[in-house]
């Protein structure tokens, strides 16, 4: 399972690095994407179809057919979100899913609100993540409103999670989501229930955590 974004960009740069160097084959590898903007095709540069070809599937070397990555273009979300999540299911689901967070404690595009999403679904994005993400387009008429993400049930079906955080802007969010109490208004609380966690964080992103729960830091 994979994520898109700036945080995981230096660990498909060196997995693809290490695959070039030690000729490791990922031909037979299947990867099931977290979301996709909707009204976005695949050849637009801001996409993350795009972003995956460009930062992974590309340098690896992957086909097509093993890369699965819900589709902006779709006529009907609903029935392609349902698709989706059918899709990961016939997999046999997800071994090791890579997620980054959100400065409002999203994973994948599971914004806060007062419940957690369970499946594959079309989601509005809330103006703070239209705002970080706006960075990457033009302007801000041209950020997209809405995604497609797998749902928090989905994510938590994976059998194991690697959470990458960076960045002293991730550091409240990041003490909150694994310190504070499970709430859909913080949506990477939910995985305190996951039996099978792992996040990577660089100091400044650990900091908070480190400071509060009296932990080794810089």
């Amino acid at each position: 399972g994979l994520a898109t974004g700036s945080t995981p960009v230096g660990m498909y740069k060196a997995l693809a690095r290490k695959a070039a160097e030690e000729g490791i084959d990922f031909s037979r590898v299947t990867t099931f994407n977290l979301d996709e903007y909707r009204g976005l095709s695949g050849d637009h540069p801001q996409s993350y179809r795009y972003f995956m070809e460009q930062n992974l599937f590309g340098p690896l070397a992957l086909p097509r057919e093993r890369t699965h990555i819900p589709d902006g273009m779709a006529a009907d979300p609903g029935e392609e979100a349902a698709r989706y999540e059918a899709a990961v299911e016939a997999s046999g689901g997800v071994d090791i899913q890579l997620l980054g967070i959100g400065g409002n404690g999203h994973i994948g595009f599971n914004e806060p609100d007062n419940h957690f999403p369970v499946r594959t679904h079309l989601t509005p994005l809330t103006e703070s993540t239209v705002r970080a993400n706006a960075r990457f387009f033009d302007s801000m008429d041209e950020v997209p409103r809405e995604a497609i993400t797998m749902g928090i049930g989905t994510i938590l079906k994976s059998r194991r999670i690697l959470l990458l955080a960076s960045g002293e802007g991730k550091a409240e969010i990041l003490w909150r989501s694994f310190y504070g109490p499970v709430t859909p208004q913080v949506p990477a609380s939910i995985l305190q229930f996951h039996p099978d966690v792992w996040v990577i964080a660089d100091c400044a992103a650990a900091e908070v955590i480190a400071e509060r729960e009296g932990l080794p830091h810089h």
